[in-house]
């Protein structure tokens, strides 16, 4: 009996495994046969896809060379921007197209590599947009705004919020086609010998710098001067300024504004970002075959990937060499905060004034605005080691700073 008892309770539970597995198999068959009668709709599109999808694209055969040329000198990182990106055209062309590289001073001035390529005497030229400034304010926007677009920021405006555009219709005026081509990260604030962490520290202080940063600094009562960038060692060591401001650290090391201050005043939050472009003659581009004209494009935004990723890269050690001789020293959030008032209200005289500057900034603006939010939700996760975390020491960095 005990055995028949076991027998039945085994049958009996084989039995229901058996419908259990039935019930989950037909479970399983409803919500496979949903999932394939649901309608997934895409969300985004590749604006690129749409146009390239039955474009037919044919090699050419034409050889062709150009001249270019920029503000730089060999020595200077920027100048390897326009190696790199020569480079990669040359590269993904087999040779078709040919992108000589001239230092400054070898064709034309460094200040007069925009009207060279205007005119037509050089073909392509590499700039920081707002050395431009004279011929529209609009283009320093394009370079590096006191509290605007980061890294991250100018690229996804630029490639997806219509900046594109903008720039090539501001170049387009001068008869060249543009693309961004070239990100240096965020530039160091101050080298001063005179140590500043309130608003107060920098009234009277001389101080080198250019673009919008000057204009603003004058308002708080700094005296500012646009020395050339070969100037300022000098400068400093004579005393003639008391600060400057000039790249990122990898771009500063070398040129040893550290072995003549005392100290770098931090953040620089006159450029979060320091961006810079290429320009072409418009009659030298509407000349060049589709497919050269798609390598250009391409290695262009190559070159802005690589250049970033290096010079951050060249960064970590260049602050450390740099904080060999210097003490970097934080501003106050209550002086950063009146800063960005200051620099809001001169941002707005200067969109009443120019329209260009108006469209660029409002579209930028916009752009913050729409991104604040997910800025917010994923700010928390910032990338800093383990100890930095587990130690809870991220904490104590102030907000202008996550």
């Amino acid at each position: 009996m005990k055995k028949l008892g076991i027998i039945l309770l085994a049958l009996a539970l084989a039995v229901g495994f058996t419908a259990a597995n039935a019930d989950f198999g037909m479970a399983k068959d409803k919500v496979q046969e949903k999932a394939k009668k649901k309608k997934y709709k895409k969300f985004g599109a590749d604006e690129r896809a749409k146009a390239w999808k039955n474009k037919k694209w044919k090699t050419s055969k034409k050889r062709i060379t150009w001249r270019m040329t920029g503000p730089w000198g060999a020595g200077l990182l920027f100048y390897d921007f326009m190696i790199h990106f020569a480079d990669s055209v040359r590269a993904a062309s087999g040779g078709r197209l040919n992108i000589k590289v001239f230092p400054a001073g070898a064709i034309v001035p460094p200040m007069e590599t925009f009207e060279a390529v205007s005119k037509g005497v050089v073909d392509i030229g590499h700039s920081w947009p707002g050395y431009w400034k004279g011929k529209n304010e609009a283009f320093v926007a394009f370079s590096s705004v006191p509290f605007g677009l980061d890294n991250e920021g100018y690229n996804i405006w630029y490639y997806e919020r219509g900046g594109q555009e903008m720039l090539n219709e501001l170049y387009g005026r001068f008869g060249m086609v543009a693309f961004f081509c070239g990100n240096a990260g965020q530039e160091l604030g101050l080298f001063s010998n005179k140590k500043a962490s309130k608003m107060e520290d920098f009234k009277g202080m001389k101080v080198r710098t250019v673009g919008w940063y000057m204009d603003i600094l004058n308002r708080l009562g700094a005296s500012v001067t646009p020395l050339p960038g070969s100037e300022i060692y000098l400068g400093l060591e004579r005393g003639i300024i008391d600060a400057c401001e000039f790249s990122s650290p990898a771009v500063d090391l070398p040129m040893g504004f550290h072995e003549v201050t005392k100290y770098v005043i931090e953040p620089g939050a006159h450029q979060p970002s320091c961006q810079f472009d290429i320009f072409i003659n418009k009659k030298k581009w509407d000349a060049l075959p589709e497919d050269l004209k798609a390598i250009v494009s391409i290695c262009a935004k190559e070159t802005q990937l690589w250049s970033n990723a290096w010079i951050e890269n060249l960064n970590i050690t260049a602050i450390k060499e740099m904080g060999k001789k210097v003490e970097y020293v934080v501003m106050e959030d209550e002086a950063l905060n009146e800063f960005a008032k200051t620099t809001y209200e001169y941002l707005e005289e200067l969109k009443a004034k120019n329209p260009d500057v108006k469209k660029v900034l409002d579209s930028q603006d916009k752009f913050k605005e729409d991104f604040a939010p997910w800025r917010e939700m994923r700010g928390r996760l910032v990338p800093w080691p383990y100890k930095t975390y587990t130690s809870g020491s991220q904490k104590s960095v102030g907000t202008h700073l996550q």
